[in-house]
C-alpha cells in the first residue's frame, strides 16, 4: 500500500476514532455515577433492557442493514432508492413485533424486568423503533466515510445520556427505569437530527434522474433475500452476547447480574475500538473489493489483520493488568467485577479480528458459512454457562463467552478462507489466543496484584517479539506522522 494510501486510511479511521475515544471518556464519567447512584439489583434488571430490544430488532431489520452496505458502492446505484427499499420492510415489520409486544407485555416485562407497568412497555418499545431508524441513518453517514460527522454524533448522544442519568435519576431514584429513560430519550433526540439532515440534503430528489445518485436499481425480492439470511447470523450473535445474561437471570440473582453488567460496560474500552473499527472498515473493505485487484486486495487485508491483531492483543493484556485501578471508579458494591473483566476482554478482542477475516463470505455472499460459525460457538457457549454460571456465577459466564468467541473467530475464518483465501498467518493467531487464556485464568482466579502484572509484562514482550516487524512498522509509520506534522 503506498504511502499516501496509508495515511489517508489511518487518517479516516482516526477521524472515527476520536469520536468513540471522547465517548470512551465519557463513559467513564457515566458509568460510576450510574454505580453509585443504583444498587446492584436494579442495574441488573436494566442489564435485561438491551437483550430484549435487540432480539425484537433483529427480526424488525431483516438483515436489510447488511444489503444496504452491500449494494451501496454497486456501480450507478441510485442510493436515495435504495434507502427507500431497505427501509420499509424494516419499519413495516417493527410496527407488528411492536403490537405483539404490546399485547402480551405483561409477563413478558415480569420474566425480564421482575415488575411490569405502562413506562416500561413504552420505553422497551420506543427504543427498538427508534433503533430501525437510527440504524439506517447511521449506516448512511458511515458509508459516505464522513467520519467526524459520525464521531460528533455519537459525542453528542453520550453527552445526552448522561444529562438525561441526572435528570432522571433525579425524579426516579434508585430504580432501573433511570438506564431505560435516558438510553431511550437520547437515541431519539439523535436519530430525529440525523433523519431531518437525510431528509433536507435529498429534498430534490427526482426518481431515475441519473446524476450521483445514480439511477440503477434492484428489485426488492433480490435485496430482502440478500438480507434474511443475516437475521439467523444476528439472532445467533444475539444469543452469543446474551447467553451469559440469560444464564445469571437463571442461575443466580439480579445482583451477579448487576454486577456482571458493570463488568461488560467497562468493556466499552474495547468495545469502542471494535465499534469504530467496523464502522471505518465495512465501507473501505466493500470499497476496496469491488474496485481494486484480487493480488492488492490480499495484501491489504493481510496486513491490516496483522496491525489490528497486534494492536488488540496489545490491548487485552493492559486491560486485565489494570482492571483493578479501573474497577475502583464504580464503588464498592461492584468490586468483584474484577474477576469477570478477563475473560470477557477476549470478547471485543476475537470479534475486531473477525471483522476483517469474515470479509470473504461477504464478499461472496455466502452467508450460510456464518450461521454454521455462529451454531457451533452457540453449542459451546450454552454448554459453556451451564457447567461454569451455576459454580463460578459471573465469572463463569465471562469464561464461557470468551472461550466461545475464540471458537467462533475459527470457525468462522475457517469458512471464509474458503471462500477468499486471503494468507492470514493464523499459527500466530492461535499462540496469541492461548497466551491470553491462560493470562485471562490467572488474573481471574489470583489476588496476588503483583505475581498478575509480571506475567502480564512477560506476555506482551513475547508478543512483541512474536510481531516485531508489525510493531516496527507501526512505529515508523506513527513517527512518520509526527514529523510531518512538526514540519508543517
Amino acid at each position: 500500500m503506498s504511502e499516501e494510501k496509508k495515511s489517508s486510511a489511518f487518517s479516516g479511521f482516526l477521524r472515527y476514532f476520536y469520536g468513540n475515544f471522547v465517548v470512551l471518556l465519557l463513559g467513564f464519567i457515566s458509568l460510576p455515577l450510574i454505580t453509585r447512584f443504583m444498587s446492584t439489583d436494579e442495574y441488573g434488571r436494566s442489564g435485561m433492557f438491551t437483550s430484549a430490544v435487540t432480539v425484537i430488532y433483529i427480526f424488525a431489520i431483516l438483515g436489510m442493514d447488511q444489503t444496504y452496505i452491500r449494494y451501496y458502492y454497486k456501480e450507478g446505484i441510485d442510493r436515495v432508492h435504495l434507502m427507500k427499499q431497505c427501509l420499509y420492510p424494516s419499519v413495516t415489520i417493527v410496527a407488528v413485533l411492536a403490537s405483539v409486544y404490546t399485547l402480551f407485555a405483561e409477563p413478558l416485562n415480569v420474566f425480564l424486568f421482575g415488575e411490569s407497568d405502562s413506562l416500561i412497555t413504552l420505553l422497551v418499545i420506543g427504543y427498538t423503533v427508534i433503533s430501525v431508524f437510527e440504524r439506517f441513518m447511521f449506516l448512511d453517514i458511515r458509508m459516505q466515510q464522513n467520519g467526524r460527522l459520525y464521531s460528533n454524533l455519537n459525542i453528542l448522544s453520550k453527552l445526552l445520556y448522561i444529562a438525561l442519568i441526572l435528570g432522571a435519576f433525579y425524579f426516579m431514584g434508585d430504580d432501573f427505569r433511570v438506564v431505560l429513560t435516558a438510553m431511550t430519550v437520547s437515541l431519539g433526540i439523535v436519530t430525529v437530527f440525523i433523519t431531518v439532515r437525510y431528509l433536507a440534503i435529498h429534498k430534490d430528489y427526482r426518481p431515475n434522474a441519473g446524476g450521483e445518485a445514480g439511477s440503477v436499481r434492484y428489485s426488492q425480492r433480490e435485496l430482502v433475500s440478500y438480507g434474511l439470511p443475516f437475521i439467523l447470523v444476528l439472532l445467533m450473535e444475539w444469543l452469543l452476547s446474551s447467553c451469559d445474561k440469560w444464564a445469571l437471570r437463571i442461575w443466580t440473582d439480579y445482583d451477579e447480574l448487576g454486577i456482571y453488567n458493570s463488568a461488560m460496560n467497562i468493556m466499552s474500552i474495547l468495545l469502542t475500538f471494535k465499534a469504530t473499527f467496523v464502522a471505518f472498515w465495512s465501507p473501505v473493505a466493500m470499497e476496496r473489493y469491488e474496485t481494486d485487484t484480487e493480488e492488492n486486495c490480499f495484501s491489504f487485508f493481510e496486513k491490516a489483520f496483522e496491525i489490528t491483531q497486534f494492536l488488540c492483543v496489545l490491548a487485552a493484556f493492559g486491560l486485565m493488568m489494570f482492571r483493578g485501578v479501573i474497577v475502583f471508579i464504580l464503588g464498592v458494591s461492584y468490586r468483584s467485577a474484577s474477576s469477570v473483566i478477563p475473560f470477557l476482554t477476549l470478547m471485543p478482542i476475537f470479534s475486531i479480528m473477525f471483522e476483517i477475516t469474515n470479509q470473504g463470505i461477504k464478499f461472496k455472499k455466502k452467508n450460510r458459512y456464518l450461521n454454521y460459525a455462529s451454531a457451533a460457538a452457540i453449542l459451546f457457549n450454552v454448554s459453556g454457562n451451564a457447567i461454569l454460571v451455576p459454580k463460578y456465577g459471573g465469572a463463569g459466564a465471562a469464561m464461557a463467552t470468551g472461550i466461545t468467541y475464540i471458537a467462533y473467530f475459527s470457525i468462522g475464518t475457517y469458512f471464509s478462507k474458503k471462500c477468499y483465501p486471503a494468507g492470514y498467518r493464523f499459527k500466530k493467531t492461535m499462540l496469541f489466543a492461548a497466551i491470553l487464556l491462560l493470562y485471562a485464568a490467572l488474573t481471574t482466579f489470583s489476588d496476588n496484584w503483583l505475581y498478575c502484572m509480571a506475567a502480564g509484562t512477560v506476555g506482551i514482550l513475547i508478543v512483541c517479539i512474536a510481531d516485531f516487524a508489525v510493531m516496527k512498522e507501526i512505529l515508523l509509520f506513527i513517527t512518520g506522522i509526527i514529523k510531518k506534522r512538526i514540519y508543517k
